[in-house]
């Protein structure tokens, strides 16, 4: 399972990754896309909506189950990655690379984990 440190994670398998610029791209963890399999959809916000910490922002289905994607943190969404509404399944080829939105105006951040307290939270769920 790869884990990242360029980035922080959510206890809900979720990570951020904040650029230079003020944004912050959100996508799923390794973890996440391996637990869930083949993913065949993914249902993103629109871009200016405002997303609100800990509530669900998007929607990834795979061939085993649906899930909702949870944001990390409080913004407005000024991407979404386009390239996944045709092509769900490169979240599995890539997760860190296959971000799902880009954020600006962060206005909270919640419990933001470090790799390595990320990779504890996954041992646990593990076993």
């Amino acid at each position: 399972m790869t884990i990242l440190n360029d980035r922080l994670y959510a206890k809900s398998h979720e990570w951020i990754k904040f650029e230079d610029d003020g944004t912050a791209a959100i996508g799923i963890s390794d973890f996440a896309q391996h637990a869930m399999g083949g993913i065949v959809f993914v249902e993103l916000p629109e871009i200016g909506d405002l997303l609100e910490i800990g509530k669900g922002f998007a929607e990834v289905e795979s061939v085993k189950s649906v899930a909702d994607i949870y944001a990390p943190v409080g913004g407005m969404v000024r991407e979404i990655n386009e390239e996944l509404l045709d092509s769900p399944e490169l979240i599995n080829k890539d997760p860190y690379g296959m971000w799902l939105v880009k954020l600006e105006a962060i206005t909270e951040k919640g419990e933001l984990l470090e790799a390595a307290v990320y990779e504890q939270v996954i041992e646990t769920e593990e076993h």
